[in-house]
């Protein structure tokens, strides 16, 4: 990648980072000069940050719940221990399950809501302790398309998603007296892991798709049409990372190609 290292000692958190949109950001950090923190609740993400490591930056990795405040506070912690610092978090650790109402249950709800809300609330508690002592820091948290409009059978992501925007808008405004600026980002169809399941359970769902069908279908509802790859959502995150937006707080932005204008 052809870029300049202006992440250079910078540290930066990225939960979820274990495959998908995290493991892409990772990778962009890295190459652009930074010292990557990954964390996830699978084992692999060791694998992410040995990758990275092999291609000369630095990085560790951690498992975490981040449904758990003890373990997300002790992460953090461990983190300023283990780079001194931290200047960059992004809050990406999501779930989604797909369910008519009358089948979706309230485990599922908690979970997902566990895990997308509470999970960016706890990460971002953490990590701005740290900031507010630097008197610096980016807060980046992942939202989505369902964030600008909820969808059939989701109602629990969707809820997830928007209560993100409300506490980027809130924390943007409580942190930004102390240097720290907080954004969110909405991924459209992004090929990933997780589109793979959607495309197979909607696609049961919405009508009798064969596997990648409604994937291709919705793709070419796109303006751009194609789906979306983690190295194009990694491209804003940075954006939003750097000096370049030192002026853009509180702000939710779409990364879809054009599917959703709003």
């Amino acid at each position: 990648m052809n870029v300049s290292p202006r992440f250079a000692e910078k540290v930066v958190v990225i939960t979820g980072a274990s495959r998908g949109i995290g493991a892409g950001i990772a990778r962009r950090f890295a190459a652009e000069g930074a010292a990557v923190a990954l964390a996830s609740n699978e084992a692999r993400v060791h694998d992410v940050a040995a990758e990275v490591r092999a291609a000369g930056a630095r990085a560790s990795s951690y498992i975490v719940d981040v449904t758990v405040g003890a373990q997300v506070t002790e992460l953090y912690a461990a983190i300023a221990r283990d780079f001194g610092r931290i200047d960059v978090s992004i809050q990406n650790a999501g779930v989604i399950t797909i369910k008519p109402l009358a089948e979706l249950t309230e485990r599922e709800w908690d979970l997902v809501l566990d895990v997308n809300t509470k999970g960016v609330f706890l990460c971002c508690q953490a990590a701005a302790r740290h900031m507010v002592a630097q008197g610096s820091g980016r807060l980046i948290n992942t939202a989505s398309g369902q964030a600008r409009q909820g969808f059939i059978y989701t109602p629990h992501y969707a809820a997830s998603k928007f209560g993100v925007v409300g506490i980027t808008q809130s924390l943007a405004k409580e942190l930004a007296p102390a240097g720290i600026t907080v954004n969110a980002f909405c991924p459209g169809i992004i090929d990933t892991d997780m589109w793979a399941y959607n495309d197979a359970v909607w696609g049961k769902l919405l009508g009798d798709y064969a596997p990648g069908e409604l994937m291709a279908e919705w793709v070419r509802g796109i303006p751009l049409k194609r789906a979306g790859t983690a190295a194009d959502v990694a491209g804003l995150v940075a954006f939003l990372a750097s000096d370049d937006a030192a002026y853009i707080t509180g702000q939710t932005i779409n990364v879809d190609g054009g599917l959703i204008m709003s």
